[in-house]
């Protein structure tokens, strides 16, 4: 087994029967630790006070005068989102009861931070025994936005943030960046796709407290393919054998059943002759509104349809635990960019959409 995302502070989280995680007080002290409430130097006294109180007791009541009287607006509302988190996943019990509760709720008042937090601890406790490098990259789409861009005819996804900061620093942190400013050349940050040969390197870079990121996965497909007729037809290809889009598959698998406890299979499609399929999923608000126009007969650009980077097949292992007019059908997936190459995979719509015959 391999030690990887220290970030996700696992340790800090009780394993229950179900596998799901339940939060010790060194977990809300990670947090505190963190750059959004951690304190500067221009930190006022009663910031620093609260900070303090906060790690001597992460789970102690913070009265609304304490909050007020912080003089700078954004720590301010920093903590007043971290209160709303630890308080929101300590009724919970558990992180993923949590993480239920608020996407069922469709009220997200937590930012996008926390949220993806969770993600990265729930996936790192499922990985726990992965040993695939592989895996363990594609697993990082679902809570970490990627850039998507098509580079010698292969579709290639890199780390948002990894990707601007190399971009912005020629990979040379601080100083790249202040020699970019006064105009210095630097040679490109060097980003590698991840493959066989590198999966040592990737675990070693993985288990660092400062993993950057920096592996690109490789999303391309090989093989021409024929998707649906009529109205709902459209080309895609087959994924390669090596392909990341059959380790995100396994990902997507797992998380499922983590959640629903019910066993499905999914494949990258290689050719769907299905011309009234019953049930589609996006995995992103791009694919969502691809398969939507095209379920629903609606034209759809060239332009848009380029944006589709892959299509899945999922089907349950055991069809009565599907709906009745979806048991024994294909549940069919997408991915696919937004406009800007930006990939914002969405987990949480694998636990809002789901065919299932009773709701987990």
């Amino acid at each position: 087994m391999h030690d990887f995302w220290p970030s996700a502070h696992t340790a800090d989280l009780r394993l229950t029967e179900r596998g799901y995680l339940e939060p010790t007080e060194g977990y809300w002290r990670s947090f505190l630790a963190r750059p959004e409430l951690d304190v500067l130097p221009q930190s006022c006294r009663a910031e620093r006070h609260l900070h303090e109180a906060l790690q001597r007791a992460p789970l102690r009541t913070v009265q609304s005068a304490e909050l007020q009287a912080i003089e700078d607006a954004d720590a301010r509302e920093s903590y007043r989102f971290f209160l709303r988190f630890r308080d929101g996943v300590q009724q919970a019990g558990t992180l993923q009861a949590y993480y239920a509760q608020l996407m069922h709720s469709g009220q997200i008042n937590i930012p996008p931070l926390f949220i993806d937090l969770m993600v990265q601890a729930m996936l790192r406790s499922m990985l726990h025994d992965e040993t695939d490098a592989q895996v363990v990259r594609s697993a990082e789409l679902l809570f970490r936005p990627q850039r998507v861009a098509l580079a010698e005819g292969r579709i290639i996804s890199g780390d948002q943030e990894a990707l601007d900061t190399a971009q912005a620093t020629g990979g040379m942190g601080d100083l790249g960046r202040l020699l970019l400013q006064n105009k210095v050349a630097l040679h490109e940050a060097q980003m590698q796709v991840l493959s066989p040969q590198h999966h040592e390197a990737f675990w070693q870079a993985a288990s660092l407290p400062h993993y950057g990121h920096r592996w690109l996965l490789d999303l391309t497909h090989e093989v021409s393919a024929q998707v649906g007729q009529g109205a709902h037809s459209f080309t895609v290809q087959l994924a390669r054998s090596t392909s990341g889009l059959k380790a995100l598959a396994r990902v997507l698998e797992r998380w499922i059943a983590h959640f629903h406890a019910v066993e499905v299979r999914i494949q990258p499609l290689a050719k769907v002759d299905d011309p009234a399929w019953r049930w589609h999923i996006g995995l992103d608000a791009e694919s969502t509104s691809l398969l939507n126009d095209l379920y629903n007969q609606q034209a759809v650009d060239e332009q848009r349809m380029q944006r589709l980077i892959s299509l899945f097949r999922m089907e349950f292992a055991h069809p009565h635990e599907a709906r009745a007019d979806v048991a024994g059908k294909p549940v069919y997936l997408g991915l696919a960019m937004a406009q800007d190459g930006l990939l914002r995979l969405k987990p949480q719509n694998l636990l809002l959409n789901m065919p299932l015959a009773v709701a987990s």
